[in-house]
């Protein structure tokens, strides 16, 4: 059909590529804002160190 079922814990990853830090976390991130359902939670501090380099 046309639903995901999850009964919780990690169920998604995410991945963008750039020739970049900076811009590969922005993609990630709008990618993961445009995913939808009940709960979602994500961390928002990934790759924060590397682009302060």
């Amino acid at each position: 059909g046309d639903q995901v079922l999850t009964s919780g814990g990690r169920v998604l990853c995410v991945t963008a590529l750039s020739d970049n830090v900076r811009t590969a976390q922005t993609r990630a991130y709008d990618i993961a804002d445009r995913i939808q359902f009940a709960g979602k939670q994500y961390r928002r501090d990934i790759g924060h160190r590397a682009v302060k380099r």
